[in-house]
């Protein structure tokens, strides 16, 4: 990586003052990622690409305005602080806007350099598996890489943040095809520092993915219209745990819309909920865009809320203490293993994706499950077609009758299977 980019940023922050701005934060990156892709179920191409970018944004009399730059040559560099400067006059004013001050830190993970073998191994493995065990499931895109990036985050705050992060991943996306029936598009992956733990197939939960996408060429639907409990599948969790996050963050509570505004140290999940962060996951650097570090933090104590979570603008738009958080969480597995929660449950389905748009502002909700299956008589059945589920998120974290002791690691997020009451199907 030949760019300087402590004097990058440093050079670009004092051309932000010296053009007038009151306030400014620098972040400059470059990126390395090695990769060896597959496509139509074969290994199709092997590269390397390198990406830089420079980020201005600056303030001036509470005005704020940013930009993205590519071309990091210096006369770009100098044109694009002098549209910023022109665009900052023109934006609203707003006493909320800031940069963050004193924060300092250098974070650094993960393998800097790509192990090719390795990552050809694994495409082989996976490839291997796909013919052996899931012969009718098509990978149309998929593949193993390796990321290494660099970055630096100044303020006119005296603000300091850099990183030297590397990581790999691997991932599949495809459907199964049998004649002229198919199932569903399906997909899964994930980030590791380690591509060496294990079999591609056992990594991200790849191998079941695989085989319940080939489960996915029959389906069958539910008689009428009932109401069941569901088991959310950790790639499921994520789409519940979006919601919430959604209610305690910026747009929720500068517009007071949030449901959790004064929920703070009140349940507001069940008390088999813990969820921890997990800011520095494979892949991550442990500080926010706005520059912020952000120390480990537990948001739902056995259904405690803890804290809201809005960002600096937020924080000062709103009053509310500022919590500095990104992406990066866990949720904390239980005592049951998966195959109780199945067996407890006389109607319902097992859910690995929920397409719901976007709940109403006190959380209700109806969506279809996708990639499911149902559950009759505490026994896994056939896949679904897409069915409909509807309820109310709020409600679905109280409704959290069981937690699974197996949890699934993506990186970023760790969740288990969570067994919910009270859904209704149609």
């Amino acid at each position: 990586m030949a760019v300087d980019l402590e004097r990058l940023a440093e050079d670009a922050l004092a051309a932000l003052k010296a053009a007038g701005f009151e306030h400014a934060q620098v972040s400059a990156s470059v990126s390395e990622l090695d990769e060896l892709n597959i496509n139509h179920n074969e290994p199709s191409l092997l590269r390397s690409t390198e990406d830089h970018s420079l980020s201005l944004m600056g303030i001036i009399d509470g005005r704020k305005a940013s930009t993205a730059l590519t071309d990091l040559s210096e006369d770009a560099i100098a044109q694009g602080v002098a549209s910023l400067l022109d665009r900052a006059r023109l934006a609203p004013q707003d006493d909320a806007n800031a940069v963050s001050e004193n924060q300092q830190g250098h974070f650094e993970q993960g393998p800097a350099t790509p192990d090719g073998d390795l990552m050809a191994a694994r495409v082989s493995e996976l490839l291997e598996f796909r013919k052996r065990e899931t012969p009718k499931m098509q990978i149309e895109e998929g593949g193993a890489s390796h990321r290494f990036s660099k970055g630096i985050l100044l303020t006119t705050g005296g603000t300091r943040l850099t990183r030297a992060i590397g990581c790999y991943s691997l991932s599949v996306m495809g459907t199964a095809i049998d004649g002229d029936r198919s199932s569903s598009f399906n997909y899964t992956g994930g980030i590791t520092n380690d591509l060496s733990q294990g079999h591609a197939s056992t990594l991200f939960g790849i191998g079941d993915m695989l085989r319940e996408t080939e489960r996915q060429i029959e389906t069958s639907s539910f008689d009428g219209n009932f109401k069941g409990d569901i088991i959310l599948a950790p790639t499921a969790v994520g789409d519940l745990l979006g919601w919430l996050m959604g209610q305690l963050q910026d747009m929720a509570l500068i517009s007071d819309n949030s449901i959790y505004r004064d929920k703070v140290g009140e349940m507001i999940a069940s008390q088999l909920l813990k969820l921890k962060s997990r800011f520095d996951a494979p892949g991550h650097a442990a500080y926010t865009a706005d520059g912020f570090v952000t120390p480990p933090l537990t948001l739902v104590d056995r259904g405690r809320l803890t804290c809201l979570i809005p960002g600096l603008y937020g924080s000062r738009k709103t009053g509310i203490e500022h919590r500095p958080t990104t992406s990066g969480w866990v949720v904390e597995p239980g005592k049951t293993p998966k195959s109780e929660l199945i067996a407890g449950i006389d109607k319902g389905a097992m859910v690995n994706r929920l397409s719901m748009g976007s709940p109403g502002a006190n959380g209700d909700f109806s969506g279809v499950i996708k990639n499911s299956f149902k559950i009759e008589g505490g026994s896994l059945g056939a896949a679904l077609t897409e069915t409909m589920i509807a309820g109310n998120m709020a409600d679905m974290l109280m409704d959290i009758v069981a937690v699974s002791s197996e949890h699934l690691d993506l990186g970023g997020e760790n969740f288990p299977w969570i067994r919910i009451n009270n859904l209704s199907f149609s």
